[in-house]
């Protein structure tokens, strides 16, 4: 069976991030050292204790007491210590966690759409939360028992070989046993915690799809089918939980049984040694403190070789947590120059773009708008239509070719500066968990409430607004909470009102709102894009009519361009589509 291991380094970024609280590191170590030399003094003292009860009637019991007094004392200093190692081991784990959480949420929002677009959204999000409360046990696991671990095993070597080397020597040999047998299955569980943690993350984003996708579930009645889909993946993840569970937790009996064997052996030749009585041989004190220490020399094995496996597990989470923090992000354009108080002119010059390499979209795309012109983009579903709006945002670059704004390649200046000179309203609307003002002034933060006011007016959603349990104050829930789809467009209208940048981009804008509103709303749409570029993707062609300028759209090209009486005389692809849509 082939042994799979974590990806190269993973272990060192681990570490990356352990390094920045070095001090805390410091403080965990300290105090793994003195409370495991604590713990390592109890059993010399329980054996001379043992060693005060010679026999009947001959025990000495000033001695006895002192040493009484001096185990508590020791167990009370461990039981401190510990705590404290406890509670500094959480604080590092939790900063470690908080940081990777970090780094991951912050390189999400670096990352190209190309890279959003080809990964479901509930897997993104079970490397966000599953897989980094996994990453978080295994560290805090080993945090925990590693440390003092590696101490106690350290320390009781070495008062073995003082009280007795032959016995510490036997111990040594055995030893290695239970590590043998802890590695050769350590090793080979991380394959089926890795692929727990991929089928966690694909149960992850199926819920998130039919739960966000209830009412079409629902509607088509494919609540049978949706069930059989989930308790595949969710007996996948059964079948791979329990392989991972059950062969990590082969480890500890395997160890148990080793160390056990290790303790018999040296309770044996200890018995010997104590029967012989010759010169230099055990006492019944002394045995009762080798295997004292031999139990707590082979204790910690057990737990590491646990830690070990569960490690396996957190490798296996956080190789996925860094291959999304490790994700290349979009070009840096920190050092270009602004766009600012742009006129509106966009030129594509021989525009080439594709999603993916074998399947071209756009090819020798031209056009050249000018500052103002109101700009009507139709046509076909999957003709580019969207991809081009898209590449005027550029949330995706061209592969060929150049998109210029004011004859600038929108390349040559920060995307911030370029985005923050349209202003987008598309057909998915996006309401954050908050208030109706708060979700209004998400482009403008510092509108009073007469501007917010009138930007709800003229999008003709101040009306239901106000019949809001606390009006412009009302939290709404996720997505919009109880609102209709097209109210929650109305609101999206708004938001872009209020900002009115120099262009505009509206994608569909009123698919949602009923024919009477939609007349209303276009009436505002005059006035909002009067003076400003305006691109307007549209499948119902009335909304187009008045535009300056119609690119109709096919494969990837525009086959005709005009405004709308002079594409109808034409008779070509836009009379075609305006007769489908009007014909009676």
């Amino acid at each position: 069976m082939a042994v799979q291991k974590a990806p190269k380094g993973t272990l060192k970024k681990v570490l990356r991030h352990i390094r920045r609280y070095r001090l805390l590191t410091l403080l965990s170590l300290l105090c793994a050292l003195l409370s495991s030399a604590a713990v390592l003094a109890v059993p010399v003292l329980i054996g001379r204790a043992i060693d005060c009860m010679i026999g009947a009637g001959r025990v000495a019991f000033d001695e006895l007491g002192g040493y009484c007094v001096q185990i508590a004392v020791l167990v009370g200093t461990a039981a401190i210590l510990q705590w404290v190692m406890s509670a500094v081991n959480n604080r590092i784990t939790y900063q470690v966690v908080r940081d990777v959480r970090n780094e991951a949420f912050a390189r999400l929002q670096t990352l190209p759409l190309s890279y959003l677009d080809s990964h479901s959204v509930g897997e993104t999000v079970s490397r966000l939360i599953a897989d980094v409360d996994q990453f978080a046990d295994g560290l805090l696991l080993g945090f925990t028992q590693l440390f003092s671990g590696a101490v106690t095993i350290a320390g009781t070597l070495g008062f073995m070989l003082a009280l007795n080397w032959q016995i510490a020597v036997l111990v040594v040999v055995l030893t290695p046993l239970s590590l043998f047998a802890a590695r050769f299955i350590a090793t080979r569980t991380y394959r089926f915690f890795r692929a727990q943690s991929e089928v966690r993350g694909k149960q992850t984003a199926l819920i998130d799809e039919l739960i966000g996708r209830q009412k079409v579930v629902q509607a088509f009645s494919h609540r049978e089918a949706a069930q059989r889909d989930f308790d595949e993946i969710n007996e996948r993840l059964e079948k791979t939980s329990l392989k991972a569970v059950f062969y990590s937790s082969l480890t500890n009996p395997v160890t148990r049984f080793v160390n056990s064997m290790i303790y018999a052996a040296v309770a044996l030749v200890g018995a010997f040694s104590v029967i012989a009585g010759t010169a230099g041989a055990l006492t019944v004190g002394t045995l009762a403190t080798m295997l004292a220490y031999v139990g707590q020399y082979t204790k910690p094995f057990n737990e590491i070789s646990g830690v070990i496996t569960e490690f396996q597990n957190a490798l296996a989470c956080a190789g996925r947590i860094f291959a999304l923090t490790e994700e290349r992000p979009e070009s840096s354009d920190a050092d270009l120059p602004a766009l600012a108080d742009t006129a509106g002119a966009v030129t594509l010059d021989g525009v080439v773009f594709s999603y993916t390499p074998d399947k071209p979209l756009i090819e020798g795309l031209d056009l050249d708008v000018k500052p103002g012109q109101h700009v009507a983009i139709v046509g076909p579903t999957g003709c580019g239509k969207t991809t081009l709006i898209n590449l005027l945002m550029r949330f995706y670059d061209v592969n060929g070719g150049s998109v210029a704004v004011d004859g600038r390649d929108v390349r040559a200046v920060t995307r911030h500066s370029l985005r923050s000179q349209y202003g987008m309203v598309l057909q998915d609307t996006w309401l954050k968990t908050a208030t109706v003002r708060e979700n209004l002034t998400l482009g403008r933060p510092d509108a009073t409430e007469e501007e917010i006011v009138a930007a709800a007016k003229a999008s003709h959603c101040d009306g239901f607004i106000r019949q809001l349990p606390q009006g412009y104050d009302t939290v709404l829930g996720e997505d919009g909470g109880t609102l209709s789809q097209g109210q929650k467009q109305l609101l999206c209208i708004a938001r872009v009102m209020l900002c009115l940048p120099p262009m505009l981009i509206l994608d569909e804008a009123t698919s949602s709102i009923d024919t009477r509103t939609e007349r209303k709303i276009q009436e505002s749409f005059a006035k909002m894009t009067e003076g400003r570029t305006s691109f307007i993707v549209a499948h119902r062609l009335s909304t187009v009519r008045e535009a300056d300028v119609i690119l109709v759209m096919r494969d990837g090209h525009i086959v005709e361009q005009g405004d709308h009486e002079t594409l109808l005389r034409q008779g070509g692809f836009y009379a075609t589509l305006y007769n489908s849509q009007f014909a009676h």
